[in-house]
């Protein structure tokens, strides 16, 4: 595999960060351009259930939701729009339904491109089938369905590959039930990075035979699980500052698809975007308060300082009383684009970006982490060991914590559980080992008696 590891920082001050523009933009689909200036709407939709019957029902159903998104943003007078299908099982189980879908909505498109002129593409998110089980074999028979399936939307239309890859996610699942910092560390900057890199290093090589991008992955998996089961302020299931932890080590683990090849746009649900975003200086796609359709965060408007794409996670397809879900939904992020390309030409990006960081800033420890300016100090530790997948994993950890630590004393309010949880993983990841090679087999060893279904060859071990 040719991995091109990252040991510097894409900005030379993290005050260059903003919205719409990133060191390294990119055109696809019909004249869309994506971190060059402004910034699109990228929506996101499921299928109704129902559809799901047969091919020739999800490929009328894709048609709909085609059609009504790229209707609206002409009706209400909007340039561009990206569409997100995001791959239900059948979908990549039988490459050619993919294909046949992405054929369908890319023709559409063209359609509305051509009378209308809207820029557009289309961003295909296949569904990780191996389904991160360890009792699975993921290089297997799976794992070549997946990449077929990869092949036949990449030659049928679709303009930006990506995939929310599931490597580590039964480790993680066993290590986040413990408190388990080590094994949060293993699973993802670990096992989730080995996976990363053996799939996206083919993905990329689909992606330049068919001409199209190799988009990027996100750690839905394990930070966001780690997220949504931290919940609010008002839970109590998992402390916020172990959620910071893993999602400080998803940085390098979703980093690793763009040293095997991966562009950007990096996917939405990647809320580490931010921090990949100032180490590889690639556009992202970032999802916040117009995600409520699909779930609750801490940070809808912080999330918005850097991005390039503007997302609503997912919704399922059906009607309201403005329209269709696609339509409400598309209208809201392109209301918000609008307002972001508007601060752009009249100059206050930064102060607009500023407004939005600040507003969830204190809100708590996930929003705090990734604030861009400390989005950038936790790349910044990444790179310092950027050669090594386990110290840039560590490293990122610590930073995280010693922000959270050091913002605490300032405005940063945290609880007597939190400050608990704070101090104990601080002390767990500073009684780390700093040698790569112990720290596997340290793990390897643990979960091999743990975990019995625990596959190690899964990860080239």
């Amino acid at each position: 595999m040719d991995i091109k590891r990252y040991t510097k920082m894409a900005y030379d001050d993290f005050e260059d960060m903003v919205f719409g523009h990133c060191p390294n933009p990119l055109t696809t689909g019909f004249d869309l351009e994506i971190g060059a200036g402004y910034t699109s709407a990228e929506v996101n939709y499921a299928p109704r259930p129902s559809s799901g019957k047969s091919k020739e029902t999800l490929v009328a159903e894709y048609e709909k939701i085609t059609t009504d998104v790229l209707q609206r943003m002409v009706q209400v007078g909007f340039p561009s729009v990206v569409l997100e299908t995001e791959h239900v099982l059948p979908m990549t189980m039988n490459p050619e339904w993919g294909a046949d879908i992405s054929h369908a909505q890319k023709t559409i498109m063209e359609e509305y491109y051509d009378e209308y002129g809207i820029k557009c593409a289309l961003r295909t998110t296949l569904a990780d089938i191996r389904g991160g089980r360890e009792t699975l074999d993921l290089r297997g028979d799976h794992y070549d369905i997946l990449m077929e399936s990869f092949e036949q939307v990449a030659s049928s239309g679709s303009d930006m590959l990506s995939i929310e890859s599931l490597g580590g996610k039964g480790v993680f699942d066993n290590a986040i039930l413990h408190n388990d910092i080590p094994g949060i560390m293993f699973s993802i900057g670990i096992l989730g990075t080995l996976d990363v890199e053996y799939i996206w290093s083919e993905i990329s090589s689909i992606a330049k035979k068919h001409n199209v991008i190799a988009a990027g992955d996100t750690d839905c998996s394990q930070a966001n699980t780690a997220m949504f089961i931290a919940g609010g302020l008002l839970d109590r299931k998992l402390a916020h500052t172990m959620a910071i932890v893993a999602r400080a080590i998803s940085a390098p683990r979703s980093l690793a698809a763009y040293e095997a090849g991966a562009v950007g746009p990096g996917k939405d649900c990647g809320y580490e975007n931010t921090i990949i975003k100032a180490i590889a200086g690639v556009p992202i796609s970032q999802e916040g308060k117009a995600s409520t359709c699909a779930h609750s965060d801490v940070m809808g408007n912080l999330v918005m300082q850097c991005c390039d794409l503007w997302s609503n996670e997912s919704v399922e397809y059906h009607g309201e009383f403005g329209g269709t879900s696609v339509q409400c939904w598309g209208e809201t992020l392109s209301y918000d684009c609008s307002m972001l390309n508007t601060a752009i030409e009249a100059g206050y990006t930064k102060v607009f970006r500023d407004v939005l960081m600040a507003s969830d800033r204190y809100r708590d420890p996930q929003s705090f982490i990734l604030a861009f300016d400390n989005a950038y100090r936790i790349g910044e530790a990444i790179v310092e060991d950027g050669d090594d997948i386990y110290l840039r994993s560590k490293n990122a950890a610590i930073k995280a914590c010693e922000l959270v630590e050091r913002g605490s004393r300032d405005q940063l309010e945290l609880s007597r559980f939190e400050k608990a949880s704070l101090t104990k993983a601080i002390k767990a990841l500073y009684s780390m080992t700093d040698e790569k090679d112990v720290f596997i087999d340290e793990q390897m060893e643990k979960f091999k008696v743990s975990m019995p279904e625990f596959r190690p060859e899964n990860y080239g071990y």
